[in-house]
């Protein structure tokens, strides 16, 4: 082969790793707010969507001519670590109010398509006041205008709607702003990953409430896996596919994959020669560095584009109070209490009297350490039991260790190490 072709195989292989860790980051990918990326998509589009079908069983869809692409991500559950956020400097969490009106407001989408803010609104008031279970849309309101805005500038960030004058902000501040929008009803229909949408669900909306977590289960059900085992009728070819795919999903889309977190069957099918092979293999390919460890699996992106969140990350007050927490967490055998963990964090207060402003309330120590246990659970650096929170293997990771320049010092360090070989 040529120096030439070597040089363009190169180039796709490293195109398509690129594209694998784009999509895995932001699976709805615009050319108007990132050309770049849509070009690569678009571009690799052939074997991006073969690596997401393979292995993950995931469908890329790409639209060159509407400038969008959309990875459909199932999970095998309801996961939720990653809510929407709020398109501000913030980025706080939606809340139901606001997950109610960004639903309502994309269904009102697909029926125009050009439409004003205003307009808009007048018709999220129409369709919740005529719906028994939504409440009421108040446009008088400034916190239910912000609320509104939130979900259309998500809506406005997946490519669903575009401005064409003015904008969205405006209207926080006075309902009469006026915002244009072109609607892009294709894209707004392939926000759902779902394979089985709500409406094929028919369940009263008196009875929803009861069996909600049954229907998140219904909606996210894959006919090709069968009923994954074979002796219920699932072939073993539906079986081994249904192991890989869930292992795969788990492993590109959490922080870390902990073996004690696995089924029989899914431990199994890791550890095996084909499993093993399979993995390292999709990591390499994704450009990932594979981290194999006693206790579990870690895959590290050496530039930072496949997650849309990192740790460590100063970029709020909880986030560095749980990098602090780690190390009187790690320490602890048994974890440490609810109490315990608020005491940790009052000393880092006192030691830090400028640091945590937004936490100097009565109880700021105990909601500063809730917020900054979250963070940690959702990283998979610890887990709740009960009271309790335990930190978990990786969690060594950012612990601590004193380093010295002589010889004596450096064999502690070796003897430290060894004490925990999993994770450091």
């Amino acid at each position: 082969m040529s120096t030439l072709a070597n040089q363009l195989v190169t180039a796709e292989r490293e195109e398509v790793a690129r594209g694998i860790r784009l999509l895995l980051g932001s699976p709805a990918v615009t050319e108007r707010g990132d050309p770049g990326a849509f070009e690569l998509v678009r571009r690799r589009q052939g074997p991006l969507t073969s690596w997401f079908d393979y292995h993950c069983g995931w469908q890329l869809v790409v639209e060159p001519r509407l400038g969008y692409a959309r990875l459909l991500k199932i999970r095998s559950s309801a996961d939720s670590s990653r809510p929407a956020r709020r398109q501000r400097s913030g980025r706080a969490p939606f809340d139901r109010r606001r997950y109610t009106l960004f639903c309502v407001i994309a269904a009102e989408l697909l029926t125009v398509p050009i439409t004003t803010v205003g307009l808009l609104a007048d018709r999220v008031a129409q369709a919740c006041a005529t719906d028994p279970v939504v409440p009421t849309y108040h446009s008088e309101s400034r916190s239910e205008r912000m609320a509104f805005v939130d979900a259309l500038r998500l809506l406005e960030e997946l490519g669903a709607v575009h401005v064409l004058d003015g904008a969205t902000e405006a209207y926080a501040d006075s309902a009469d702003a006026k915002v244009l929008y072109r609607v892009d009803a294709t894209a707004l229909l392939r926000l759902p990953a779902a394979p089985v949408g709500a409406s094929r669900l028919a369940v009263p909306p008196d009875e929803i409430s009861s069996c909600f977590e049954e229907l998140l289960q219904e909606s996210a059900r894959e006919q090709r896996y069968g009923s994954g085992e074979v002796s219920e009728g699932g072939s073993t070819a539906q079986r081994n596919l249904r192991l890989r795919h869930s292992l795969l999903r788990r492993l590109f889309d959490d922080p870390v994959l902990y073996h004690e977190d696995l089924t029989e069957d899914e431990l199994a099918y890791l550890t095996s020669l084909t499993g093993r092979q399979i993995v390292r293999r999709a990591a390499e390919q994704a450009g990932f560095l594979l981290e194999e460890r006693a206790d579990g699996l870690l895959l590290v992106d050496p530039e930072g584009i496949a997650t849309d969140s990192r740790f460590p990350d100063d970029s709020s007050t909880a986030r560095v109070a749980a990098l602090l927490l780690l190390e009187p967490l790690t320490k602890a055998v048994g974890g440490l209490t609810t109490e315990e963990l608020s005491s940790h964090t009052r000393a880092l207060m006192t030691q830090f009297p400028r640091w945590a402003k937004h936490y100097q309330a009565a109880e700021g120590a105990a909601v500063l350490a809730d917020d900054a246990a979250r963070i940690l659970v959702d990283f998979a650096l610890a887990r709740r039991l009960g009271d309790r929170v335990l930190a978990r293997p990786a969690a060594a990771r950012y612990r601590a260790i004193a380093t010295t320049n002589d010889r004596a010092g450096a064999q502690r360090d070796a003897d430290t190490a060894e004490e925990d070989p999993a994770w450091v």
